[in-house]
């Protein structure tokens, strides 16, 4: 069990700055400026590549390399088509979903800095029967211009980036809900391992990569790029699974999770069995609560670009539960946050510097 407190005030304070920025995918510089800030003092080392992947280094000049990852970037809009009276339709960046578009409103980030609107709808009186269902190429956002040539004076073009507005707060004491918990909520995680580790002054014996990684939402590539820079002998990934006991999930499908019941820990090809283990014997030793779960030939985070780069690295995955992915409402529990944080913290003080974790061992 950590010594010092596993998620503090300052903590929390933490979470609520970066969660309300914006950081969508291919613009998550203001998000990585915030983590930077806040994951400095537990650091020897600060590092960001050209695409914005941030990382903080304890122990740079050791040769075994451990990385902790998480994903930066929230899921965002493109501007794609400006009307000649003034409505913009839209693209995805990353896989937001335009059944929660209507009726939302926006932040349209130009030059000029911020240019709000609404996704508008038709009223329920007129829609015809097959109009019922918002599609990507039937939602359009109003920014109350009369005209395309207005619009345009105020700095929006086809390319501007659109991010939600909605903040963050804590929802029956219990749960954080907030946009784009999938994955900041990861990069606060494992910036709070950093900070256990230094509290505690735990010494490592290898070098620890506390990685944030971009473009997640679009492909995992950010930590594609990210991994052939490190070059890690560990990675231990974490990001977020679905709650599968809120209504319209199918269990037998998505398997079994429920916020408050612990952090997940999946089976899968990506995940090597060996740091699997070390992670569950780690969990059961300390009694911190987990979930498990299976993946289907691979399991669609970083996990599986660590995992097959570099001839192969031994990788594995730790997931938060959470409800509503990639809506304005994601919500994870605290309980479960603080057991992903310490099962990290404590898998970390288990793994020995230049370990074998090898399936097959022929000597």
């Amino acid at each position: 069990m950590a010594k010092a407190k596993i998620i503090t005030p300052k903590a929390e304070e933490f979470l609520e700055k970066y969660l309300n920025v914006t950081s969508p995918t291919g613009y998550e510089k203001e998000g990585q400026k915030i983590w930077i800030d806040y994951l400095k003092p537990y650091v020897d080392k600060i590092e960001v590549d050209n695409y914005g992947t941030a990382y903080g280094i304890i122990n740079p000049e050791a040769k075994y390399k451990v990385v902790i990852e998480a994903h930066a970037d929230e899921i965002s809009w493109y501007v794609n088509y400006i009307t000649d009276n003034g409505l913009i339709y839209v693209v995805r960046n990353g896989g937001s979903d335009h059944q929660i578009a209507p009726s939302k409103r926006v932040n349209i980030h130009t030059k000029n800095g911020i240019v709000e609107g609404v996704f508008g709808w038709p009223a329920i009186h007129v829609r015809k029967e097959g109009e019922e269902t918002p599609k990507q190429d039937n939602i359009w956002i109003d920014i109350g211009a009369k005209d395309k040539e207005e619009v345009e004076k105020l700095g929006v073009h086809v390319g501007c980036v659109i991010t939600y507005p909605d903040t963050f707060h804590i929802l029956n004491k219990n749960y954080y809900v907030c946009r784009a918990l999938d994955n900041r909520m990861g990069g606060f995680m494992i910036a709070q391992v950093a900070r256990l580790l230094s509290e505690n002054k735990d010494k490592l014996d290898f070098g620890l990569y506390i990685t944030n990684s971009v473009q997640e939402e679009v492909g995992l590539h950010g930590a594609e790029m990210i991994t052939q820079t490190i070059k890690p002998h560990v990675a231990i990934v974490t990001d977020v699974t679905h709650d599968t006991t809120t209504p319209m999930m199918n269990k037998i499908k998505q398997g079994d999770v429920q916020c408050g019941k612990g952090a997940g820990i999946t089976y899968a090809p990506a995940v090597q069995n060996n740091l699997r283990e070390l992670i569950l014997d780690t969990a059961e030793e300390n009694k911190i609560p987990i979930q498990r779960m299976a993946a289907s030939r691979f399991t669609g985070t970083d996990t599986d670009a660590f995992a097959y780069s570099n001839g192969g690295v031994p990788s594995a995955l730790i997931s938060l539960p959470l409800r509503y992915m990639h809506t304005t409402v994601e919500m994870v529990h605290k309980k479960d946050v603080e057991a992903v944080i310490e099962l990290i913290y404590l898998s970390l003080k288990k793994i020995k510097n230049n370990q074998d974790f090898r399936y097959i061992k022929t000597t």
